[in-house]
């Protein structure tokens, strides 16, 4: 017969019962840190997965639609500083400047800044329109300013340059291309160009025989150089053409710039730089300076982050080579960095009034 168990001991059974609950708890306490840094690996594993496939899908997205790279160009949609009236110029401390709206074209509308010497401040105040235009016959050069890609005519560093200028004795006329800031239309090239001409010749017909100089800054300089060369080939060339940060063009600096995270990227320039050329947008200065003949000022900050340096010093060794420039002279100013100047900071430097006399 079988042995009848033994009865459990009281003390080891409630022993037991106190041990089980422990280990169960620390079995469980183990396994929690485990399950939160597994789910937190996962997580992380499916964002890197992600964002490499975002990076990949990127350059055949723009590729089929070279609209992209255009807009990425243009960058028309980044309006700053936001929240400011265009038709206002005096919000921005520009107490004697008029703003106009010419029409280049049909269904083209573009918003115009005239700002009149600094002698003339007293008499602006208070002027309509056609004294402002008038004002363009007095004995005081002008300035027609092209601006960059991005922002408006009411750009910070862009109303700091019109004030310079307007102390040093110069009209200062800028405008909004097409597609910026309150101007009507779409952006492109060739429509830049013909908004400028249509500005150039719009002071040329009020101005007299007073000095009109053209001055161009970054992307504007793309402008500058095909507007020159138009006036150039149709025998009415500006008394001067001024580059501010100028590329040779928009190939070389969209494969030279720092912000371009695709350079290294296999096939770049069949995914990058062959849809913007698609797309119509070339601003080869390096093409146009062979067929411009005035004078010619280069400025260029070495720290400049935007556009390389090295790029404005090839356009310099370019032009300085040309046989249209053999009757005029050509400048390249350099700013050192330590004074900072980088992209949009050259209006800074004490030198300027010296430079452009």
């Amino acid at each position: 017969a079988a042995a009848a168990p033994a009865p459990l001991d009281k003390g080891c059974s409630l022993r037991h019962s106190l041990r089980l609950p422990a280990a169960a708890t620390a079995d469980t306490g183990m396994k929690r840190p485990l399950g939160r840094r597994y789910g937190l690996w996962f997580r992380l594993r499916k964002l890197i997965i992600w964002l490499l496939g975002v990076y990949i899908a990127i350059p055949f997205l723009v590729k089929l639609c070279p609209a992209i790279q255009a807009k990425l160009v243009f960058l028309n949609f980044v309006r700053v500083p936001y929240f400011i009236d265009l038709k206002r110029p005096q919000d921005q401390g520009l107490n004697h400047t008029c703003n106009y709206y010419l029409q280049p074209e049909e269904d083209v509308t573009i918003g115009v800044w005239h700002t009149v010497p600094a002698a003339l401040w007293k008499n602006a105040r208070g002027k309509d329109q056609l004294w402002f235009e008038d004002a363009l016959g007095s004995s005081h050069p002008v300035i027609l300013y092209l601006h960059g890609n991005a922002g408006t005519r009411g750009g910070d560093h862009r109303v700091e340059l019109y004030k310079v200028l307007s102390s040093l004795g110069y009209h200062v006329v800028t405008f909004d291309y097409r597609g910026w800031g309150d101007s009507i239309g779409s952006p492109s090239e060739r429509g830049m160009t013909y908004d400028a001409l249509h500005v150039f010749d719009w002071i040329k017909a009020r101005s007299g025989d007073n000095p009109v100089y053209i001055w161009g800054h970054s992307l504007g300089t793309g402008v500058a150089t095909n507007l020159v060369r138009r006036l150039c080939e149709r025998e009415t060339p500006p008394d001067a053409l001024i580059l501010e940060s100028p590329f040779t063009n928009i190939r070389e600096e969209a494969r030279s710039h720092p912000f371009s995270i695709y350079r290294y990227f296999p096939g770049f320039d069949w995914f990058f730089l062959d849809p913007i050329t698609t797309s119509g947008i070339k601003f080869a200065n390096d093409e146009n300076v062979k067929y411009i003949s005035c004078s010619l000022l280069i400025l260029h900050a070495e720290d400049d982050p935007v556009v390389p340096f090295h790029l404005g010093k090839k356009l310099y060794n370019i032009a300085a080579t040309s046989r249209s420039f053999r009757d005029y002279k050509v400048q390249f100013v350099p700013f050192h960095t330590d004074l900072g100047y980088r992209h949009k900071y050259i209006y800074r430097s004490p030198e300027l009034p010296r430079i452009l006399r």
